[in-house]
């Protein structure tokens, strides 16, 4: 299993820092990767409210995707550099793959492509972009996954579809990776499950899950793959989870208390640190190491952690010691046997 961290990204991203500075993201990143942990991550929004997680309905900016990406291609050197996820509908498929090719080379091999069917209805007024029903949104979505996967071989490509048209194009300069950088796709409905069963290399999904109810999604997952006659080892499997860690029971409640301190109003009101374990990676190194090694066992090979109460969000300007005990609760999980009929975690 590998590590990765949902990095700050968004003006309310770090309390007390408004509007968040660009050093704030790089310093996050360097320490993720001198910590040990395997991938970094960004989402795709033109602005984000924290109004859909109980806080102020405000929208805040936030760093570009690709220009951030391609900047933390530059100041770290070993960490996969992820999209969490890139919103297929506001890009022109066949520009977006060469840019994400671009990536590729900058990062010396280290992108990971995640796409989504978009949900945030101001990212789509604010681009001009018409916001359709969620049935021409995953249409968008699978032609897209289509596209990316299909030119980030560097091979010339071609694509008729429904709203997608690619008449004969290629990435130059092409991937690094081969045979292209990994694609995958994140939600978590019947129907998108089924494209990514059709057209993915993995599937991402976040933030509070438990075991239990990601393994209702797998088997919906397993279904679809069956229906296409795909392997479901053959999809990389990632779960992105809210995640506090503390040395003992003391400290892992000093610093709960933190948190709702560092949070903006309305998210954590009413809520205690036994509600906050629900869904979460939440406990001592030790109780974590054993969460993580759950979500081992049903075949997750990437957990991304995200280290507030809200996503891309930290609890501070500086990581102190969230990123070691994180490390500390990974490296020490144990490796159980895997379920009964669950197949292995895919590229491990």
């Amino acid at each position: 299993m590998e590590l990765g961290l949902a990095l700050p990204q968004f003006d309310w991203s770090v309390a007390g820092e408004d509007p968040l500075r660009w050093e704030t993201v790089a310093t996050w990143a360097r320490a993720a990767e001198e910590a040990g942990l395997s991938s970094v991550w960004l989402a795709d929004h033109l602005t984000l409210s924290l109004g859909k997680y109980g806080g102020p309905a405000r929208e805040a900016d936030g760093f570009g995707i690709l220009a951030a990406l391609g900047g933390l291609a530059r100041v770290t050197s070993r960490v996969r550099l992820g999209s969490l996820v890139l919103c297929a509908p506001l890009w022109p498929p066949a520009v977006l793959a060469q840019s994400l090719a671009g990536l590729d080379v900058l990062s010396a091999g280290r992108l990971v492509v995640g796409v989504g069917a978009g949900w945030h209805e101001p990212d789509f007024a604010a681009a001009g972009v018409p916001f359709e029903r969620p049935g021409v949104r995953l249409e968008q979505l699978a032609e897209t996954v289509q596209v990316l996967t299909g030119m980030l071989t560097g091979e010339q490509f071609s694509f008729a579809g429904r709203h997608v048209h690619v008449p004969g194009a290629r990435c130059r300069p092409a991937p690094v990776q081969r045979p292209r950088p990994p694609v995958w796709i994140g939600g978590r409905g019947d129907r998108l499950l089924d494209v990514v069963a059709r057209h993915a290399d993995g599937w991402n999904t976040v933030w509070t899950w438990t075991p239990a109810t990601y393994r209702e999604r797998l088997d919906v997952l397993e279904r679809a793959c069956e229906r296409v006659g795909r392997d479901l080892a053959t999809v990389t499997l990632s779960v992105g989870l809210y995640t506090l860690i503390g040395e003992d029971e003391a400290d892992l409640a000093r610093r709960f208390a933190a948190l709702q301190a560092a949070t903006p109003a309305g998210v954590l009101d009413g809520i205690g640190l036994d509600d906050w374990r629900e869904g979460h990676l939440v406990g001592t190194v030790d109780e974590v190491s054993e969460q993580m090694s759950a979500w081992a066992a049903l075949g997750v090979s990437e957990v991304i952690a995200g280290l507030a109460a809200v996503p891309f969000a930290v609890r501070g300007l500086h990581p102190g010691d969230d990123l070691d005990l994180l490390a500390a609760a990974w490296r020490g999980r144990r490796e159980p046997l895997r379920e009964p009929g669950r197949p292995p975690a895919a590229l491990e």
